[in-house]
């Protein structure tokens, strides 16, 4: 038989529904494979008990042929969202010992649909990074190794530990959070898929605060169709949350298999950026022939705003960020580190509670609001931010999805980066969605040279996640599927 830790998540929807075998035999597959994939450091909790009790539930539910939408699925939820009386510290050490006594909206739709919980990933600290080596928890590793090389390498970041973990099947799926790349790039370094949907379409109650005019949550899953499912059961109105918007949730699942015959596929010619490895464009133009060769057409645009979104995005995000994360300061929750007075114990908790890059976006982000700073800063990265929506919103006269490499590279090792400008340059093609609040998704579209996966990115209209799946689905059918060969 097929191990059942291979299975799709369509797959083993309907392998339960046909009773090939238990929710628990599912489950347990997965907390076997977990054990014994410990290296990549995917997990900063387990949770084989609570996966236990749930994928029993989950049987008794399908026995009564009342099964969800999803089932006995085991999921990955990274550590970023609430989940009740377990761990949620946003891989931090300043939360430390934080176990919420709510559940956060995103996961509560997961578990009405009847997934299981394996436990919570690992990820960037607070979602601030590109490579998932700010985590107080430790570096994830990215399953892939190039070729001919055992050295390790990065699985991107924020939702590293997310990417990783879907892409060496120690999860069916996993929840993820985006707000600058965070989905999209991980998922193109892990040949995995990601979408980050409209801003608004998911809630964020319950999800640690980075940026919140930015920060968006969506699921990261082994192909197109799996993604569509994990997506239709996360997204919902909430009136907890009022930037969340009451849209109906189509049927992603629905779209795939569309033809694409007839669609405006734009290719903007900014996101020809100069230093971008030949591989990359490569691939960027063989898969607008792939959809052309489909029946779609293919329109050059102009998003002329594009230079300045990732110098407005690094402007908008730390504000937001020294904003949100002035709540840990060590009366409430989490990490307390005693001092003189209240002052200097706040100082002492937030120097040894929040690691360097976070320190570092607080600090520019305080810089920003300042008095003598606000307006030139702060202010106009806002404007700019307008200006980058209004270039998409001119676009979609012409188009109906928008075509880019997911990043400048493929997976980078550990240590490479050590430049912090560097290193968010990782975001260049991913934080004008974020900045627009658009959906965009991340599909595998080859390997390079070295044998890694390399991502492409679809940008679509606000709400319009459905093109995106059909689009992406129409990709992923021309590229092949890739999975990482095992060596732990």
């Amino acid at each position: 038989m097929t191990s059942l830790t291979s299975l799709t998540i369509a797959a083993a929807r309907d392998g339960l529904k046909k009773k090939a075998f238990s929710a628990r035999e599912l489950t347990d597959a997965y907390l076997e494979a977990m054990a014994k994939a410990r290296v990549l450091n995917a997990y900063v909790v387990e949770t084989p008990e609570q996966a236990r009790a749930m994928a029993a539930a989950s049987d008794a539910r399908i026995a009564k042929s009342e099964a969800g939408a999803l089932e006995g699925i085991p999921l990955g939820i990274k550590d970023l969202f609430a989940t009740k009386g377990v761990h949620t510290q946003a891989a931090s050490h300043v939360l430390d010992g934080f176990k919420p006594p709510y559940e956060s909206t995103v996961t509560s739709n997961l578990w009405r649909d009847g997934a299981v919980m394996l436990g919570k990933l690992n990820m960037d600290e607070f979602a601030m990074g590109s490579s998932n080596e700010t985590s107080y928890y430790g570096n994830v590793i990215n399953p892939w190794r190039r070729r001919n090389s055992n050295a390790a390498l990065v699985p991107g970041g924020s939702s590293g530990g997310s990417a990783s973990a879907v892409a060496a099947h120690i999860c069916a799926g996993a929840t993820a959070t985006d707000t600058g790349g965070s989905i999209r790039q991980p998922a193109a370094f892990t040949g995995t898929v990601g979408i980050k949907p409209t801003y608004g379409r998911c809630s964020r109650w319950g999800v640690v605060a980075f940026a919140s005019s930015l920060d968006q949550a969506g699921p990261i899953a082994r192909d197109v169709r799996d993604a569509a499912i994990l997506l239709k059961s996360m997204a919902s109105v909430d009136a907890k949350d009022t930037t969340s918007v009451d849209h109906p949730v189509p049927d992603y699942e629905a779209v795939i298999g569309k033809p694409i015959k007839g669609l405006r596929v734009g290719i903007p010619r900014e996101y020809r950026v100069d230093g971008t490895p030949a591989e990359i464009d490569a691939l960027w133009d063989k898969s607008a022939k792939w959809l052309k060769e489909q029946g779609a057409e293919i329109v050059e645009i102009s998003l002329p705003h594009t230079k300045y979104a990732l110098p407005a995005y690094y402007i908008v995000a730390p504000a937001e960020a020294s904003s949100n994360l002035a709540r840990y300061d060590g009366v409430r929750y989490g990490l307390r580190v005693p001092g003189d007075d209240i002052v200097s114990m706040y100082e002492n908790t937030r120097a040894a509670g929040f690691g360097r890059e976070v320190q570092r976006r607080v600090m520019i982000g305080t810089y920003v609001l300042s008095a003598g700073y606000y307006d030139a800063y702060y202010v106009r990265a806002q404007k700019v931010r307008t200006l980058i929506k209004q270039d998409f919103d001119k676009a979609w006269d012409k188009v109906d999805v928008v075509l880019t490499p997911a990043t400048p590279s493929p997976a980078f090792a550990p240590g490479e980066i050590t430049d912090p400008v560097q290193m968010y340059l990782n975001d260049i093609f991913t934080v004008t969605v974020n900045m627009a609040g658009l959906p965009g998704i991340s599909v595998p579209g080859g390997l390079s040279e070295q044998g890694l996966p390399m991502g492409l990115q679809l940008i679509g209209k606000p709400f319009d996640e459905a093109t995106l799946f059909q689009v992406g689905h129409a990709i992923e059918e021309a590229a092949g599927k890739f999975e990482a060969p095992k060596w732990w």
